[in-house]
C-alpha cells in the first residue's frame, strides 16, 4: 500500500482530493487559525495557493533563490507561534507563508507525510544575507523554548523551531537526470538545476554557508550512534515518525529490529506523536512478554532526542508477501486441488491469528491495527503479530488512531470490537484482498464473499460470519440478502448498458466550477501543474475515452478543457500523458484545431533534451504527438520537431547506476521509443527505424523475468510486473505491431509468454495501465495465436472487472489507484475500464492513442 495516498481521502468521501480542499463537515471543519482569516495590512498582499497562505509587501523586492527560513511548531502551541511571527513579520515588513489550519498542519507531520516537507508550518522569507542573519537571531530568541518537530531537508538553530536551508523563493521547474520535473534554482551560469528537498540537509556546490550557521552545522554533527551497543545492517522501512531497521547487537551477536522514533512527528489522528506510539508499543509488549505469538523487548534507548525501541527480531515474512507466491489465482487456472490446499492454509492462518489476538485481548491488551502487513508468519508456519504501536489496554477509551484502509473499522467500534472487525475482513482478505474497497461500501463484503464462494471451496458459514461483522448485523441474527438486487449496477460485458453506465457515472462526478480538475482521479493530478487537465489523470484522458466509446459528446466537459489551455498553467509539463503534448493531441482530435497547434507550437519552442525518452513524459510521447498533428495539418515545423524528438529517443541509453534498474515498459520503459520509430518507419519507409525499434524493445525484453506458468513479465527487482503500463503486456502489444513489419524468433517467443502473463484469474486493480483493464485491451488487440488468445479469456476477464466494480449514485464505476477512493480518469480509473472494454465491445473498436485496435492497423 502506498500511504501517501491517505492525506487525499479526507477531503472527499468518494474521490482523491487535496488536503485543502476539505468541505465543511469533514475532517477540517474548526481547525482553521483565527489569524489566517484577519485583514490584510494595507500595503500587503495575500495569497492562497493550495495548503499555503503567503502574506508579502506588495512594494517588496526578493531574490529568486537564497537562505530561507522554516518554522516548525505542534499542534498545541501552533497558533501561538503564528501569532508572533505573523506580528513580528508584519512589523519588519517580511514576506512569510504559512499552513492556516491545524488540520494541514496535522497532515503534514503525520506518520505517512512526506519526510522532506514535514514540520514546515511557517516560512519567511529575507530580502538578503544581512537581513536572513537578523531574522534567524530575532526568531530563535522570540521562540525560544517553543517545541517543533525537527524538519529533516534543513539546518536546525539550536534546539528550538527555526531551521534554515539555501533554495528557491518562488516556482520554477526543470527536469532532473531521470526526465522529472522537478523545482529548480539556478546555477551560476544560470542554468536551471533541480532545488533537491530530500530527508537530509544538503547544500548546493556552489553555495558558501555563512559563517555564523557553522556552530549548528558543527552540533548536528555530534549527534551520531557511537557508543551504541548495535549495528545497523540494513533498513526495513521509513515513515514520517522515523525509521524500522534490522540491526545486531554486538555484545550477544544477536539480530534485533530497532524502531526508531522522532519527538513531535509522525502525529497518528488523536495527535499522538512517534515517541509517545513507541511508549505504548513498549507497554504493550512489555504486558504480553512470554507470548509466543509478539515479539520480546531487548531495550530501549536514545540519541540525541531519538528514541529506540529494541525488538527481538523474527524470522519470517509478513503475510501480504504470500498472496504473490502461493495464492492460486494469479494463475490461469488453478485445479481444484490447488484451490483447496490454498483454502486449507488460508483457514489455518486466519484460526492462528485469531487465537494469538484472543491472547492479547486476554492479557488486558486491544490489538487495534491488525492487517496483512503487521502479521508475521514464520519459516514453521506460526503466526506472530508485529507493531503495536496503536496498542492500548481494554479499559483505555478512544477510537482507533492508525489503521490500514482495508482493516479500519467503522468510527463506532472501540476496544476489542476493533479487533473483531478486523478480524473478519482478515477472512475476506486471505480470499481476495480487495476489502479497501469497504471504506467506500461496506456493503461490498456481501459481493466480496459471493465471489469467494465461487472459487473457493470455503465453508459458506466462515464467510457469512465475516459479512455479519463487517455490516454491522448483531451476533445471531439472521442477514438479510440482496436477494435480485446485485451489488454491481451493470455487469461491464453488458454493452452497451455498461458504457451508459459508466458514462453517466463519470459525467455525474464532474465538477465544472472548479479550475484545478473537471474529473475525480488518481491523486497526481495535484502532482504538477495542469494535473487535472491532462491524458494520463485529467480532462483529456477521459474526454478521450469518452469518445472513443461512442458515448455521446460533451460539449460543456470540452469547453471546460479548453478555457483552461488557452493560457496553460505556469510549469504544466510537456509530456504525452502528463502535460501539454496529450492535451494537444486530444483537442485536435475532438476537432478543436486552432487550440490543438497554439499548445503544439509550445512544444517546438521547448528544449527537450533533458527530458526522458519515454512515453509517459518524454520525448517518445511528445514525438508521436507532434507526427500525428503534422499529418493532419501538413505543418513542416511539427513534423522537424517530431524528427528532433525521434533523433533524442535514438540516444544511447545511460547505463543504470548500481544498484538501481531502469525503468521498462510502454509508458517508462524503451518500448514507447520503440512505438515512435514503429510509427515513423509506417511514414518514411526508413528501414533505419525499424532497426531502432528492434534495439529498443529488444532492451526492454532484457529486463523481464519468467514467472508462474512461464509468463513473461517486468522484473523491478524486488516483484515482477505485467501490467500495460510498466508491465510486460505492454511490451507486448507493441511486439505484436513490430512483427506485423519483420519476423523475429525471439520477438514471437516473447509475445507467446506475455499473453500467459495475461492470464491471471486475479490482478490487485481494476484500472487500465495496473490492473485488469489493461488485460482486456492487450488481449482484445494482439495477433498473437494460441491459448489465451480466444474470445472466452477476454470474456474471463472483463468479467474480473466486476470483482472491484462499485456503484456512483447507482451508475457503474471503478475505483482508483490504491482503491481508497472512487476515480473516473484514464491511468487508473472508470474511464481507462470504460476504454477498455470499447475496445472489444464498441461498435468502432476504442484504442490508445498510436496503438490502433487490430482492424486499424496497417499491415
Amino acid at each position: 500500500m502506498n500511504k501517501g495516498y491517505a492525506v487525499y481521502c479526507d477531503a472527499d468521501p468518494h474521490f482523491y482530493d487535496a488536503p485543502h480542499r476539505a468541505a465543511p463537515g469533514t475532517a477540517t471543519a474548526g481547525t482553521r487559525y483565527a489569524v489566517a482569516d484577519l485583514p490584510v495590512p494595507p500595503g500587503w498582499r495575500r495569497t492562497e495557493i493550495g495548503d499555503w497562505l503567503a502574506l508579502r509587501p506588495v512594494d517588496a523586492v526578493l531574490p529568486a533563490q537564497g537562505w530561507k527560513i522554516h518554522l516548525s511548531a505542534c499542534l498545541d502551541n501552533a497558533e501561538s507561534v503564528l501569532a508572533r511571527v505573523r506580528e513580528y513579520c508584519l512589523d519588519r515588513a517580511v514576506a512569510f507563508k504559512f499552513v492556516p489550519s491545524r488540520y494541514l498542519l496535522h497532515q503534514r507531520n503525520a506518520k505517512y507525510a512526506d519526510r522532506s516537507g514535514s514540520g514546515k508550518f511557517v516560512t519567511v522569507y529575507p530580502a538578503d544575507d544581512t537581513q536572513f542573519e537578523q531574522v534567524v537571531g530575532e526568531l530563535s530568541t522570540l521562540l525560544e523554548g517553543e517545541p517543533g518537530p525537527q524538519i529533516l531537508s534543513d539546518l536546525r538553530i539550536g534546539g528550538g523551531p527555526v531551521h534554515v536551508r539555501y533554495g528557491s523563493f518562488t516556482r520554477r521547474d526543470c527536469y532532473d537526470d531521470q526526465g522529472e520535473l522537478r523545482p529548480a534554482i539556478a546555477d551560476p551560469s544560470g542554468e536551471l538545476v533541480p532545488d533537491v528537498r530530500g530527508p537530509v540537509f544538503r547544500v548546493p556546490d556552489w553555495v558558501s554557508v555563512p559563517g555564523f550557521l557553522k556552530p549548528h552545522l558543527d552540533a548536528r554533527a555530534t549527534v551520531t550512534m557511537t557508543g551504541v551497543p548495535y549495528t545497523v545492517e540494513s533498513a526495513i522501512h521509513f515513515s514520517n515518525g522515523g525509521g524500522v531497521y534490522r540491526a545486531r547487537d554486538t555484545r550477544t551477536g544477536e539480530t534485533v529490529v530497532l524502531k526508531e522514533a522522532r519527538p513531535y512527528a509522525g502525529l497518528a489522528a488523536d495527535g499522538a506523536d512517534a515517541v509517545a506510539r513507541l511508549d505504548r508499543e513498549h507497554r504493550a509488549l512489555e504486558r504480553l512478554s512470554g507470548l509466543a505469538c509478539t515479539p520480546e523487548v531487548r531495550d530501549r534507548f536514545a540519541v540525541g532526542e531519538h528514541h529506540f525501541l529494541v525488538l527481538e527480531h523474527l524470522d519470517g515474512k509478513p503475510l501480504n508477501t504470500f498472496f504473490a507466491r502461493r495464492h492460486p489465482l494469479i494463475e490461469a487456472a488453478p485445479d481444484d486441488r490447488r484451490l483447496a490446499e490454498y483454502t486449507e492454509w488460508a483457514l489455518d492462518i486466519h484460526g492462528q491469528v485469531e487465537r494469538a489476538v484472543s491472547e492479547v485481548h486476554a492479557r488486558g491488551v486491544v490489538f487495534n491495527d491488525l492487517h496483512l502487513f503487521n502479521i508475521m508468519v514464520r519459516e514453521d508456519g506460526r503466526v506472530a503479530l508485529l507493531d503495536f504501536e496503536a496498542a492500548h489496554h481494554v479499559d483505555e477509551p478512544g477510537r482507533q488512531t492508525v489503521a490500514h484502509p482495508g482493516f479500519v473499522a467503522p468510527a463506532g467500534r472501540r476496544g476489542t470490537a476493533v479487533d473483531r472487525y478486523a478480524l473478519a475482513c482478515l477472512r475476506l482478505a486471505l480470499f481476495l484482498p480487495l476489502t479497501s474497497l469497504l471504506v467506500l461500501d461496506r456493503r461490498k463484503a456481501e459481493h466480496l464473499a459471493d465471489l469467494i464462494a465461487r472459487q473457493f471451496p470455503v465453508p459458506r458459514a466462515f464467510l457469512d460470519a465475516a459479512v455479519d461483522e463487517i455490516t454491522g448485523a448483531a451476533p445471531g441474527t439472521p442477514v438479510v440478502r440482496r436477494t435480485g438486487q446485485p451489488f454491481v449496477p451493470v455487469p461491464p460485458g453488458d454493452w452497451p448498458r455498461s458504457r451508459d453506465s459508466m458514462t453517466a457515472a463519470i459525467r455525474a462526478s464532474a465538477t465544472p466550477s472548479r479550475e484545478d480538475r473537471l474529473f475525480p482521479g488518481d491523486v497526481a493530478q495535484f502532482a504538477t501543474a495542469g494535473g487535472g487537465l491532462s491524458f494520463g489523470h485529467g480532462a483529456a484522458g477521459v474526454l478521450y475515452a469518452l469518445a472513443e466509446s461512442g458515448a455521446e459528446r460533451d460539449e460543456t466537459a470540452e469547453q471546460w478543457l479548453l478555457d483552461r489551455t488557452a493560457q496553460p498553467p505556469s510549469g504544466m509539463p510537456l509530456g504525452f500523458h502528463d502535460g501539454i503534448a496529450g492535451t494537444a493531441w486530444v483537442l485536435d482530435r475532438l476537432g478543436h484545431r486552432d487550440r490543438s497547434m497554439d499548445l503544439a507550437r509550445i512544444l517546438v519552442g521547448q528544449r527537450l533534451d533533458r527530458l526522458t525518452t519515454d512515453l509517459h513524459s518524454g520525448t517518445a510521447g511528445i514525438g508521436l504527438a507532434l507526427d500525428c498533428l503534422a499529418a493532419r495539418t501538413g505543418d513542416t515545423a511539427l513534423r522537424d520537431a517530431a524528427t528532433r524528438c525521434a533523433d533524442l529517443s535514438a540516444r544511447p541509453p545511460a547505463e543504470d547506476a548500481p544498484g538501481r534498474r531502469g525503468r521498462a515498459g510502454l509508458l517508462y520503459g524503451a518500448t514507447g521509443s520503440a512505438l515512435l520509430f514503429l510509427r515513423l518507419y509506417e511514414r518514411t519507409g526508413d528501414a533505419g527505424l525499424l532497426d531502432l525499434a528492434r534495439d529498443a524493445l529488444r532492451r526492454d525484453l532484457s529486463h523481464c523475468v519468467r514467472g508462474a506458468g512461464g509468463a513473461l513479465q517486468v522484473d523491478e527487482g524486488w516483484r515482477t510486473m505485467p501490467y500495460l503500463g510498466a508491465g510486460s503486456v505492454g511490451i507486448g502489444m507493441v511486439l505484436d505491431d513490430y512483427l506485423a513489419h519483420r519476423a523475429d524468433e525471439q520477438f514471437e517467443r516473447a509475445r507467446t509468454e506475455i499473453v500467459r502473463a495475461a492470464q491471471a484469474m486475479f490482478y490487485a486493480q481494476p484500472g487500465l495501465y495496473r490492473g485488469v483493464a489493461g488485460m482486456v485491451l492487450y488481449l482484445g488487440r494482439t495477433t498473437a495465436t494460441g491459448p489465451g488468445t480466444g474470445s472466452a479469456a477476454i470474456r474471463r476477464q472483463i468479467d474480473a472487472l466486476t470483482w472491484h466494480a462499485m456503484s456512483y449514485r447507482g451508475h457503474l464505476a471503478f475505483p482508483g489507484e490504491q482503491m481508497m477512493r472512487l476515480s473516473m480518469d484514464l491511468s487508473t480509473g472508470t474511464a481507462g475500464c470504460l476504454l477498455a472494454v470499447a475496445s472489444v465491445h464498441g461498435d468502432r473498436p476504442a484504442g490508445l492513442p498510436f496503438l490502433p485496435p487490430r482492424n486499424q492497423r496497417r499491415p
